[in-house]
């Protein structure tokens, strides 16, 4: 892995706030609007990213609501459709009444499409600019994203908006989950052993916002509470290439369902948007399996838990967190990149990992890498591997 880039919309929401606009919506009981406000505290989420910037302004008025001061600046949240009206116009939100509107699943699909196009390509082109290779010389463009579609799709706008060879071979992942990336990766892995001469540009998007429902039931408050907006690139190759700093070498890889939970981590197309089954028992779930997924991987590496010095674990929710790192006994270094992303980020879904992945580069330390990550069915994605250092690290020019 040559190079990663991510990017995030720029509306910033800040949890408690947008906990208060979602306890505060018409049709919320007593003890829904208190499980929200539990739900998101301890979440584990100090800010998210949204493509709707009218929510950034439904949760500015609850912290003016509040007596406390509206971020403004590069640190704040950026709500463009402030100017002229917007927001009372937006789909998504009734401004005046501080409400919460639920368009139909057409037009959220509508703002995906507008948004992905941009962001697919944006992330992409940053990822290519940090990579030692040109848009020449990119052989395959795997794509990944679960939460709208559009044809022709991602991989077709990438590959001609970056002037990528019209033969390049393209691949699009749609809705497996969190732990896409996975396979893309493992796709990308794949065809640079069948050709030595391949790169292999990876890109995910989740546009998570888009599918926030105002409703009772827990499932749906715990998937308001987590999910995100967000985008990430990496560049895949095994050609021999000068680089400027560390690299990520992907070693191996390994897939497991798990045999329960089936029913308990869901995704599927409803009338007003997508729909997400989140259940309770998805965390201990993961504390009974993780690490029967994880032998097979460390086994054929000859690597063991307490030798793998750096985790990437894919930030579901604290609770999943919390479970991985007291089932393996990682330490809270181990566990830092993952936090951080869930606590500035939120989950984004298949584009989370790669943030973690990302934070893990850049301290360049060299050393294996255990990365896994939870979607449908119950699946448990994994992967080895190894940060190689660079010549900034020392080995000359």
């Amino acid at each position: 892995m040559l190079s990663i880039a991510t990017e995030l919309p720029d509306t910033t929401i800040r949890q408690e706030d947008v906990a208060e606009v979602f306890a505060e919506q018409p049709g919320m009981t007593r003890l829904g609007s208190r499980l929200v406000r539990a739900t998101f505290r301890a979440a584990g989420v100090d800010t998210r990213h949204t493509v709707l910037p009218e929510l950034g302004t439904l949760a500015d008025a609850a912290r003016q609501r509040r007596g406390d001061a509206v971020p403004s600046g590069p640190e704040g949240t950026v709500c463009p459709h402030e100017e002229g009206g917007g927001a009372a116009a937006s789909s998504f939100v009734a401004a005046a009444e501080g409400q919460l509107l639920s368009p139909g699943t057409r037009e959220r699909n509508r703002i995906y499409t507008e948004n992905a196009r941009r962001m697919f390509v944006s992330v992409a082109r940053a990822a290519l600019e940090r990579a030692p290779v040109e848009a020449a010389h990119v052989t395959h463009v795997v794509t990944v994203s679960c939460t709208g579609f559009f044809a022709p799709g991602p991989d077709v706008r990438v590959a001609k908006d970056l002037g990528l060879p019209a033969d390049v071979t393209r691949t699009h992942l749609g809705f497996m989950g969190c732990n896409a990336a996975f396979p893309a990766l493992r796709a990308a892995a794949t065809a640079c052993r069948a050709d030595p001469r391949a790169v292999v540009l990876v890109v995910c998007l989740e546009l998570c916002t888009l599918h926030l429902h105002v409703r009772n039931d827990p499932d749906t408050v715990m998937g308001n509470a987590l999910f995100a907006d967000g985008a990430a690139a990496a560049v895949v190759s095994a050609r021999e290439v000068p680089l400027a700093g560390p690299s990520l070498e992907l070693v191996d890889f390994e897939t497991a369902l798990a045999p329960v939970g089936e029913d308990e981590l869901a995704w599927s197309v409803g009338d007003e948007g997508f729909e997400m089954i989140l259940g309770a028992y998805v965390p201990r779930i993961i504390d009974d399996h993780v690490a029967d997924a994880l032998a097979p991987l460390l086994r054929r590496t000859g690597e063991t838990v307490e030798h793998v010095p750096q985790w990437a674990v894919h930030p579901g929710g604290r609770s999943i967190l919390d479970k991985v790192q007291s089932r393996l006994g990682l330490s809270q270094e181990q566990m830092a990149p993952s936090r951080s992303v869930l606590s500035e980020a939120g989950n984004m879904s298949s584009a989370t990992i790669l943030f973690v992945l990302e934070r893990i580069l850049a301290r360049g330390a060299p050393g294996a890498v255990a990365a896994m990550a939870f979607g449908p069915g119950l699946s448990i994605e994994s992967a080895l591997l190894r940060v190689l250092p660079g010549p900034a690290d020392g080995q000359g020019e």
